[in-house]
């Protein structure tokens, strides 16, 4: 079984699109451990809607919280406090695709304790999304960076939305990192696009 944290170089990049893929590329079951925010419609809702057929284990939220903030701000209006040493990996026996909230260094509380530590608690490899806009290079190097200073295993880069070859190709080179997919700009997410850029995936498990 393996564990693969998606994670985001900021928020709306696409990590919840690319997490349904990456669950109908490797067989995986899912997990969102904080949703801020939209509880009427969850991204397990989201990636549940896009993979219908039964095959994958959704695992309830460990925070349900009901502002669409950081989690150490939303949690503290619900009167909460997150703890690192509170999260508990669901069991399965398949792998995991776990989502995270915003970008790496979203705080988690008021003691430091942020979205790349969550990784690290986890020992999962993460994949990174990236998408292409002015400054994303920065972004993603930057990323990259934080993740490697904690000696968290990243499996690979999925560029979501309109391809940028100068910007991919030189993430790629000075990262050092592969790309395991590229996933096409579409309005319309719906199963068969999960099913199709799901084949496209390039990652070995």
């Amino acid at each position: 079984m393996k564990k693969y944290f998606v994670t985001g170089i900021g928020t709306d990049v696409g990590k919840t699109i690319c997490a349904a893929i990456l669950v109908k590329a490797l067989k995986a079951d899912y997990w969102k451990p904080v949703q801020a925010g939209s509880l009427e419609f969850t991204d397990t809702m989201k990636v549940k809607s896009l993979i219908p057929d039964g095959s994958v284990t959704f695992f309830p939220e460990q925070f349900r919280l009901n502002s669409a903030l950081s989690p150490h701000a939303a949690a503290k209006i619900d009167g909460i406090e997150i703890k690192l040493s509170d999260f508990i990996l669901p069991q399965t026996k398949s792998n995991l695709v776990i989502e995270g909230a915003g970008g790496l260094m979203v705080p988690l509380n008021d003691k430091g304790e942020l979205v790349v530590d969550l990784i690290a608690h986890f020992n999962a490899s993460a994949i990174l999304v990236s998408q292409n806009y002015l400054g994303s290079i920065n972004h993603t190097l930057l990323s990259v960076e934080a993740l490697k200073s904690r000696g968290v295993e990243i499996a690979g880069i999925i560029f979501n939305g309109e391809s940028n070859a100068e910007s991919e190709n030189i993430i790629l080179s000075v990262s050092g990192l592969k790309c395991i997919g590229r996933v096409q700009q579409t309005s319309h997410i719906k199963p068969k696009f999960i099913d199709e850029e799901s084949r496209k995936i390039s990652l070995d498990i």
